[in-house]
């Protein structure tokens, strides 16, 4: 399915796009001619996005236009004066994709409170402000379409990873609760279980402003042991818009990621079980 034209004229909001996933979704809603919002906590990197799919010949094809703004998704009145200005200026909010997010991990015996605080913060509530400032817009409007990245590890266990998986637990179970209920308005919603994806979070580790971890392993030769080669993002954000167009209520892509959820929908206990043994095997190749 081709999504070249599925979005003329939408008005986006994408969080975290100043690179990784939001970015590879700002290109590729711009190219599809949804004017985009570009919000990260990197305002520089935001505007440098924005200015970017401004010389881009696909997205300028379309006419659609594309802002870099500064949003700290942790600041609940921050993102509400976000969306309230992107109705302001384009009159509606037909899409909003909570894509910001942290990685953290480690091993939970030698994390402190401030670690699970910021891990929380953004990729839990940071969602939850996303849809506290949008959702009411889209009743209004009766009609919007709210994404939630949040990952493989929202689907199945990921250890040493257990604070990232938690709050990807609840990203989904946020995603899929309030989609029951926004279909009586109008309003869909979809949660993005994304693989290994080929982005800069791969590499990042935990936030460098935290206590340093030293059980956390490195995360992409760990990751591409246990689960196979990172996906690129551009290609992620092909499959996102093909589900978003499809209303599916979970996008779970690429293939190694179906694969995974799949087989632990099978046989939950048979994966916890052997879990421990795949997850030294996957430490051992890291460590190689």
């Amino acid at each position: 399915m081709t999504t070249a034209t599925l979005f003329p004229g939408q008005v986006a909001v994408v969080t975290g796009a100043a690179s990784g996933i939001g970015r590879a979704l700002s290109t590729a809603l711009a190219r599809r001619g949804a004017t985009v919002v570009l919000a990260d906590i990197d305002e520089a990197g935001a505007k440098a996005a924005a200015d970017q799919l401004a010389d881009d010949e696909l997205a300028a094809a379309t006419g659609a236009g594309a802002s870099g703004v500064a949003l700290d998704v942790t600041d609940a009145a921050a993102f509400s004066e976000l969306v309230g200005r992107a109705v302001t200026d384009h009159g509606r909010i037909d899409l909003l994709f909570n894509n910001a997010g942290v990685g953290m991990g480690g091993d939970v015996g030698d994390l402190s409170l401030v670690h699970w605080d910021r891990v929380i913060d953004v990729n839990l509530r940071g969602v939850v402000h996303g849809v506290a400032a949008a959702y009411p817009v889209m009743i209004r409007q009766g009609r919007g379409h709210i994404v939630n990245t949040a990952s493989l590890a929202g689907l199945l266990p990921a250890p040493l990873l257990s604070p990232y998986a938690m709050t990807k637990h609840g990203v989904v179970g946020l995603s899929t609760s309030l989609r029951m209920e926004a279909a009586a308005h109008g309003v869909r919603v979809s949660v993005v279980c994304p693989g290994v994806i080929d982005t800069p979070l791969l590499d990042k580790g935990n936030p460098a402003d935290l206590p340093a971890v030293a059980s956390l392993p490195e995360g992409r030769r760990m990751l591409t042991r246990s689960i196979g080669q990172p996906y690129p993002a551009a290609s992620l954000a092909d499959d996102v818009l093909v589900g978003v167009a499809r209303n599916r209520a979970f996008i779970v892509t690429p293939r190694h990621a179906r694969t995974a959820w799949a087989a632990y929908r099978a046989a939950p206990e048979l994966f916890v079980r052997i879990g421990p043994a795949l997850l030294r095997r996957a430490l051992r190749g890291a460590r190689r």
